[in-house]
């Protein structure tokens, strides 16, 4: 372990201690006096090397600057059940940083001043919520923690949201350039919150849009149809917005592959085929590069081409246990892809991709999950009769 973790985790346990020690007293005890300057100069002297530090909340585990810890830490899992608690998921400090911010901190995580109000993010210290909520100057934020209040993103809106985040990861990437998690992590906690305004029906009905590519539309729309599988199965909190995390992100290899074989209008060559088929593990090669991407992301880019009866692609050992979101985003893709207006074929209608999933059911797709995403499009169906 580095010297600037070693720092930053000294940082975080005054921190943890100093909370504890507010939520007893005050922050002007001495104590908490003391263990503010601890992680106040501890904080400083880290972001001297690296300028911002990132804390995100990924399976109740604290990750730093997009690293798990190397071992089990106690006081670090139990900085992660404090931000938890207040709907926090992300956490950056950046330079500059005062003992005034720090302070204010303790005493949000503490319950301080003004209760379990949502914690207001400030010059060097920026929250991300689970959800998004309404604020009243019209900024907003999710698990990203890239603003300063948090609103709901109007159902109708969440497109244009998509595509300017979605194309800021997409060059990113291209360039080769850091990556930043942050926009996807909004729209998936906007999609999540839309889900609880707006009902399932209503959203999965979103991803029947004709749109001609497969970037940031099919990755909202994969996004939204494995949000609907993952609720009707009862996931929920973190591991819900990890999953819709892992469904926008899954087809990112696509964007390392030359864009002569994307856009082909005729059928590829065996070669560009070849190709193709390197796309999931280029993409989750790439996502493990990416501070505060889930793990769940990376496995879901690798395994969402490998078909239920492992006869995909890229080749799986014998014995491999495919991951719940891969199978989820298997059905899901390839109901999108059918959907989905191209160049060279009009959409497919609903009931002959039903027919088309029933008969891959057990081969390329997981009956049981099958049979799942067939009840949710026959209740969005029968919400839309009587609307």
């Amino acid at each position: 372990m580095n010297s600037e973790n070693l720092m930053i985790q000294e940082s975080i346990r005054s921190l943890l201690s100093a909370t504890a020690n507010a939520a007893l007293y005050s922050t002007g005890h001495p104590q908490v006096a003391r263990l503010a300057e601890s992680a106040y100069k501890g904080i400083g002297e880290a972001l001297g090397v690296s300028q911002q530090i990132s804390l995100t909340v990924i399976e109740d585990e604290l990750i730093i600057n997009g690293e798990p810890p190397s071992s089990f830490s106690l006081f670090l899992n139990r900085f992660a059940g404090v931000l938890t608690s207040r709907g926090i998921g992300y956490l950056k400090f950046t330079e500059g940083l005062s003992r005034e911010e720090i302070l204010a901190l303790i005493a949000g995580l503490a319950g301080q001043e003004g209760g379990k109000a949502p914690l207001s993010s400030s010059e060097h210290i920026r929250f991300g919520y689970v959800e998004i909520q309404e604020g009243a100057d019209g900024d907003y934020t999710a698990a990203s923690g890239e603003g300063r209040s948090r609103r709901e993103i109007p159902l109708q809106e969440i497109p244009a949201e998509e595509l300017a985040r979605f194309t800021e990861i997409y060059e990113a990437l291209v360039k080769r350039q850091k990556m930043k998690v942050a926009g996807i992590a909004d729209i998936v906690a906007g999609l999540i919150a839309a889900f609880g305004r707006e009902g399932e029906a209503r959203l999965v009905s979103l991803t029947m849009r004709n749109v001609e590519g497969f970037s940031f539309t099919h990755a909202a729309n994969v996004c939204i149809l494995n949000l609907a599988q993952a609720m009707s199965l009862g996931i929920e909190g973190q591991m819900l917005h990890d999953f819709g995390i892992a469904a926008m992100l899954h087809d990112m290899g696509k964007f390392l592959i030359p864009e002569e074989i994307l856009v082909k209008k005729e059928r590829l060559t065996p070669q560009e085929f070849k190709i193709m088929q390197e796309h999931p593990a280029l993409g989750a090669r790439r996502l493990l590069e990416v501070p505060g991407v889930p793990r769940l992301a990376v496995v879901t880019a690798y395994e969402h081409h490998m078909r239920y009866d492992l006869t995909g692609y890229p080749a799986a050992p014998a014995g491999w246990r495919l991951n719940l979101s891969s199978q989820m985003t298997m059905i899901s893709d390839f109901f999108d892809a059918m959907r989905t207006r191209r160049t060279y074929r009009e959409p497919m209608d609903l009931r002959t991709i039903a027919g088309m999933l029933m008969k891959k059911s057990g081969s390329e797709f997981n009956p049981l999950l099958t049979r799942n995403f067939l009840n949710i499009l026959k209740r969005m169906v029968e919400a839309q009769r009587h609307s």
